[in-house]
């Protein structure tokens, strides 16, 4: 049987809203909505098993940092490091998003409707079998996907303006494994040196349908039309860019 409960964290140090939290979740509450939140930090971390926290109003940095099952849903923008080495999970904002998303993902998914800052899937990793997946609706700043070494990120830009580019500079400088695609031409002077540009293949039609269309269910667009567009294929081009700049 599910139990649910409603927290407003109106002026709670996020001290004690995580402990709120972890309190209810000790005497079995399943579905967690938390009101009135403005920046409190670190709501999520550590959490595991079937879960679901509600979250009305801005999250704080490190968001779900090390969680390992439950889904998070945001019905706003959130700040910082969101999904910080996440394993396990979905995280769900309907709003813009700060810098270093998906800083060292492990596993799970983020779905993001809005904008993202820099350095959004920093470090990200396969783990386990298990593969990381963010999916941006809007843009993203520089140094996208920088370091990626696993997993997948799905850039759509569909608030773009006339010849805004989907992301900033250096898209996937690092990059040494995992795949970005991009719903864009994107030019070769805004990429990284360890990436090149790939074919879409069959396969790739088939991930782009797949976590589109969760995207689109999720934020209420037509996946079909977001699937009209061209898109762009990031591959590395070698699995250890710096292995020769260290001493062994």
């Amino acid at each position: 049987m599910n139990k649910s409960i409603t927290i407003d964290a109106h002026g709670l140090p996020f001290v004690k809203l995580n402990r709120e939290i972890k309190r209810a979740i000790a005497e079995g509450v399943t579905h967690i909505s938390l009101l009135n939140v403005n920046g409190q930090r670190y709501i999520g971390d550590g959490l595991r098993g079937k879960l679901r926290i509600t979250i009305n109003g801005i999250p704080g940095n490190d968001l779900a940092a090390f969680m390992n099952g439950p889904e998070i849903v945001v019905y706003g923008n959130a700040q910082d490091c969101i999904a910080n080495t996440m394993k396990k999970g979905r995280i769900i904002i309907h709003g813009n998003v700060g810098d270093l998303l998906g800083y060292a993902m492990r596993g799970g998914e983020v779905f993001v409707k809005g904008n993202v800052g820099y350095r959004a899937g920093i470090h990200m990793k396969a783990c386990d079998k298990q593969i990381p997946v963010i999916v941006v609706g809007g843009t993203a700043a520089d140094f996208f996907g920088e370091y990626m070494a696993g997993g997948i990120i799905i850039l759509l830009g569909l608030n773009r303006q006339h010849n805004e580019p989907i992301a900033g500079d250096y898209t996937g400088t690092g990059m040494h494994g995992g795949i970005i695609y991009l719903r864009a031409e994107v030019p070769k002077e805004h990429l990284g040196k360890e990436v090149q540009i790939m074919k879409i293949e069959q396969q790739d039609k088939a991930i782009l349908k797949k976590y589109i269309k969760k995207f689109a269910q999720e934020f209420g667009f037509d996946p079909d039309k977001i699937l009209e567009a061209e898109f762009t294929k990031l591959l590395p081009m070698g699995k250890r860019p710096y292995g020769q700049k260290y001493a062994y």
